[in-house]
C-alpha cells in the first residue's frame, strides 16, 4: 500500500516569521495524522526554522532545488549534503519552473536526483508537458523523455523509494487544472513507463503526485484515481487552512 504525499511547495514566499507561524499553527492541526505523509518546502532561508518548528510533529521539510555537484565555485547553490545536514528530508527537483526559467535539463535533473539519493534525500521528481506539447499530441513522449532522462541509472529499490510528480505546465500557477480523466491517463502511463523501465517493484510502489492548480475543492476527486498517489502543492498551501483543508480531503 503506497502511503500518499501532500507536499505543500511555498516558492518565493514566507518570511522566517511566517513560516514559523504557518509551521507551528499546521502542526496543532495535524499532531494525531498518520493516514499520509505532509511536506512542507520553504524557501532556504527558513529551511532551518521550519526545521526546527516541526521537529516532532508529523511534518517534512523538503528544499525547493538543490546543486549536484557536492561542493565548489557555484555561488548562489546548495549541495544536496547541505539540504541534509541542515534537517532537510526530502528535494524538489526538476520543477517546471526551474526548467523553464533557470534552465534546467533532463541531464541536470538526473544529477540532481542521483546526488540527493546520495545525500539520503527522498527526490520528488517534477515531469510535465507544456501545453504546446499536450495540443501538439506529444505529452506520452514528453513523459517518456522526463522519465527515461531523468531517472537514468537508477536502481529498481531507488526508484521505488522516490516519488515522482506530474505536474502538466500549462495548470500550473493558471486556475486550470487536467481532468480527472487527463490525470489519470498520465499517472498510469507513468507508472507503466516506471515497470517497464525499472522494474515491477518500481512501477508498484514509487508514489506519483499531480501538481497543477490542486485546491480543496479539486483534491478528493484526484484521490480517487488509483495510481494519484497525493499531490505537489503551490498557491493553495499557502495559507495554512486550505492546506489543511486539502490533507483532510486528501487521505
Amino acid at each position: 500500500m503506497r502511503t500518499p504525499v501532500l507536499a505543500a511547495n511555498w516558492k518565493m514566499f514566507k518570511t522566517n516569521r511566517e513560516a514559523l507561524a504557518y509551521v507551528r499553527e499546521l502542526a496543532s492541526l495535524v499532531k494525531d495524522e498518520a493516514t499520509v505523509e505532509i511536506v512542507v518546502a520553504p524557501p532556504m532561508t527558513s529551511l532551518a526554522t521550519v526545521v526546527e518548528a516541526a521537529r516532532n510533529t508529523p511534518i517534512g521539510v523538503s528544499v525547493q532545488n538543490l546543486h549536484f555537484e557536492k561542493q565548489g565555485a557555484f555561488t548562489g547553490e546548495v549541495s544536496a549534503a547541505m539540504a541534509k545536514d541542515a534537517g532537510a528530508e526530502y528535494a524538489i527537483i526538476g520543477h517546471s519552473e526551474r526548467r523553464r526559467m533557470f534552465g534546467d535539463t533532463d541531464e541536470w535533473v538526473n544529477k540532481k536526483v542521483r546526488a540527493a539519493i546520495d545525500a539520503e534525500l527522498t527526490p520528488i521528481a517534477c515531469i510535465g508537458e507544456t501545453l504546446e506539447e499536450r495540443e501538439s499530441g506529444q505529452t506520452n513522449a514528453v513523459l517518456d523523455r522526463h522519465v527515461r532522462e531523468g531517472l537514468k541509472g537508477l536502481s529498481e529499490k531507488e526508484v521505488s523509494e522516490l516519488i515522482v510528480a506530474y505536474e502538466p505546465v500549462w495548470a500550473i500557477g493558471t486556475g486550470k487544472n487536467a481532468t480527472p480523466a487527463e490525470a489519470d491517463a498520465a499517472h498510469r502511463h507513468i507508472r507503466s513507463r516506471l515497470a517497464e523501465w525499472f522494474g515491477a517493484e518500481a512501477g508498484k510502489a514509487c508514489r506519483i503526485l499531480y501538481g497543477g492548480s490542486v485546491k480543496p475543492d479539486n483534491i478528493a476527486e484526484l484521490r480517487k484515481l488509483p495510481d494519484v498517489d497525493g499531490a505537489l502543492i503551490g498557491g493553495a498551501s499557502l495559507e495554512v487552512k486550505s492546506f489543511f483543508d486539502i490533507i483532510t480531503r486528501g487521505r
